[in-house]
């Protein structure tokens, strides 16, 4: 019993260790992330002002529900963004800093590891994401006297671990592919953006569109996230969005895991764990 507890604790030292060595990263590079923040709020500025564009035209539309609807799905897509791009750069960060040979052979499992990236990502992408939101609605003077966004950031919070699980898949892609591997990623991630309601209902998708859109974690936050803030709906009404994001986060963690190791053992047989192209 002393023993399993001592390895727990290892692990989550560990683990801690990783989410410590990714602030000092961020800090290293803090300028970049203040220029990638500032190219964020312009595209979703660009994203948010279609609304305000089909007002000056003189379409009949709830200018300011289809503004707040827009902002909360850009949000969300940065957030899930930010999710992707840390777990997705896993492998790439470790080789920018040429220490990508001595992270996989350190005494921490490959569970801790990735763990700790996401537990990194989920910190930052909130912080990042409830600025980002600030930021761009003082632009439209949006009023929200019903949000409640203690709900929405439970949904969120919940969608994260999902979002942590399809992560882990994708970093495997620079391990197995030195190449091309990242671009991968993105286009995973382009991908939850077509089928997920990030800009308009999944309604209007096709009908085998709409059955995608059923396991994508992003369709589920999204919808919690705006019925909290845009109907005010309570965290007990939170329930019908939440349940499905456990399933698929259940699924999708120990997928990724056992996807990320076989892809680590790939690489490492072939030779491919310290190539960069």
């Amino acid at each position: 019993m002393k023993g399993a507890a001592s390895t727990m604790r290892a692990e989550l030292i560990g683990l801690a260790g990783v989410v410590e060595r990714n602030v000092y990263l961020t800090k290293r590079y803090f300028l970049w992330d203040v220029a990638f923040f500032l190219w964020t709020v312009a595209n979703t500025l660009t994203i948010v002002f279609i609304a305000k564009g089909f007002e000056a035209t003189g379409a009949t539309l709830d200018v300011d529900r289809a503004t707040t609807s827009l902002l909360i799905g850009a949000v969300i897509w940065a957030y899930l963004g930010i999710i992707f791009e840390f777990l997705t750069e896993t492998v790439a960060w470790e080789r920018w800093e040429g220490t990508i040979e001595y992270t996989f052979m350190a005494p921490l499992s490959r569970a801790m590891h990735l763990a700790g990236q996401g537990v990194f990502a989920i910190i930052y992408g909130l912080a990042r994401a409830a600025l980002l939101f600030a930021v761009v609605a003082f632009f439209f003077d949006l009023s929200l006297p019903n949000a409640n966004f203690l709900a929405a950031l439970l949904v969120v919070a919940v969608a994260s671990i999902s979002f942590i699980g399809i992560g882990m898949m994708t970093s495997v892609m620079p391990l197995i592919s030195p190449e091309k591997g990242m671009q991968l990623g993105f286009i995973a991630q382009g991908v939850l953006l077509v089928v997920s309601g990030v800009y308009y209902p999944v309604e209007v998708l096709p009908q085998w569109m709409q059955w995608i859109a059923t396991i994508s974690p992003a369709t589920y936050a999204l919808e919690g996230a705006r019925a909290a803030i845009m109907e005010g709906a309570g965290v007990t009404s939170m329930w019908e969005h939440v349940w499905p994001l456990i399933i698929i986060g259940v699924v999708s963690v120990p997928l990724g895991l056992w996807v990320f190791s076989r892809g680590e053992r790939y690489a490492k047989h072939h030779g491919k764990l310290k190539r960069s192209g």
